[in-house]
């Protein structure tokens, strides 16, 4: 899969199987992330839009390995070409390492992609603690220029 690759890592407040459910669970991806319908279990295929940044398209669950390593691949409504987005929870006391990787977008629109993972990462954070998710506009109106710096010095 050819691309720019966005990478987060963070560490979050709560215990890995309570990540893992955030992640896997149609009910709880509907409060920070946006709307599933399909099987989201390992073969799986499912159509999905997300609240933050707006994406809307259809995904098959490539690896499945509660509760530490998640692997699906996406397609936009209007984009050629897939993108993998994976992500791998490890178990830090009573705290989980997230590392979230989304590969195969356009290299010249890593920063908007960089932006928009990120408030997604944010809003998992804010809904794990019990809060409400962020104003996505304004949020990522935010992050766009350092994203875009960081672009400019990998381009």
């Amino acid at each position: 899969m050819a691309g720019a690759v966005v990478r987060m890592e963070d560490r979050l407040d709560t215990d890995i199987d309570d990540v893992w459910s955030a992640f896997t669970d149609p009910l709880r991806l509907a409060r920070w992330l946006g709307e599933f319908e399909g099987d989201l279990r390992l073969g799986g295929e499912f159509r999905a839009r997300f609240f933050a940044s707006g994406w809307e398209g259809t995904g098959r669950v490539d690896v499945c390995e509660p509760p530490r390593h998640l692997l699906v691949t996406t397609k936009g409504l209007d984009e050629p070409e897939e993108h993998a987005i994976e992500v791998t929870l490890a178990a830090d006391g009573d705290q989980t390492i997230l590392v979230l990787e989304e590969r195969g977008m356009p290299v010249d629109h890593l920063a908007a992609y960089g932006s928009g993972i990120q408030v997604h990462v944010e809003d998992l954070a804010s809904h794990l603690a019990g809060r409400e998710h962020c104003d996505a506009a304004v949020r990522w109106d935010e992050l766009l220029p350092a994203y875009q710096d960081l672009a400019a010095k990998v381009s």
